[in-house]
């Protein structure tokens, strides 16, 4: 059975990271996603904190949108996150170690993140489609171990493209439940989320989020 509009809404971080964006535009953010019931929004470091968010939680980015960041620059951006109010922050891996096998380090990094913001909830962008099938199960397993709460597609951004439901269905089997999957980067219509729920998606990232939900009932 298909989930409803609601529940869908549940599941979804609303999301702005364009470069450009302006306070005014998280204000219009926050307002739409308090309309549409979305979970959280998600909006980039320099924008927090944020007042007036009532039940929508706050989610930001770290290390985004690459990833080519040190450890301890990820670790430092994270920590301001958290002081600065966040209640998630997704984290990008450095791809180079992941496609080259060192996992060991992709786990460091990662745990690096986890100790300076404890109280959060972390969540792992793998950009899975810039991985083999072996590097998802992999980085995962690494993000599992390091004390991540979820595992994410992608940021969005990265040429390789967003998420598939091949990718989501892996991750989620990977992960056993223990941890969330988030699916995220070029779920644009109402057919491709509910896709990805299916796949195993417990989470979406959505900047149309209105779009989405419109051909959703209940």
């Amino acid at each position: 059975m298909s989930p409803t509009r609601t529940e869908v809404a549940r599941m979804v971080d609303h999301t702005l990271l364009k470069p450009e964006s302006t306070a005014a535009d998280v204000v219009a953010l926050v307002a739409e996603a308090q309309e549409l019931g979305a979970f959280s929004v998600c909006v980039s470091p320099n924008q927090l904190p944020l007042t007036g968010t009532g039940e929508v939680k706050v989610a930001t980015v770290c290390g985004f949108p690459s990833g080519a960041h040190h450890a301890d620059v990820k670790a430092a951006e994270a920590a301001r996150s958290a002081a600065d109010g966040a209640d998630e922050i997704d984290m990008v891996i450095n791809l180079g170690l992941a496609t080259t096998g060192q996992y060991d380090a992709v786990r460091d990094e990662i745990a690096a993140v986890r100790a300076a913001a404890p109280d959060v909830l972390l969540k792992v962008i793998i950009e899975s489609a810039a991985l083999t099938d072996e590097q998802i199960v992999a980085v995962c397993q690494a993000a599992e171990t390091a004390g991540a709460d979820f595992v994410k597609t992608s940021t969005g951004f990265h040429p390789a493209g967003g998420a598939s439901a091949h990718a989501v269905e892996l991750m989620a089997k990977t992960v056993g439940g223990r941890l969330g999957v988030k699916a995220s980067g070029g779920i644009r219509t109402t057919e491709a989320a509910l896709e990805m729920i299916a796949a195993g998606a417990t989470r979406l990232g959505l900047s149309g989020t209105r779009k989405v939900l419109e051909g959703l009932s209940g």
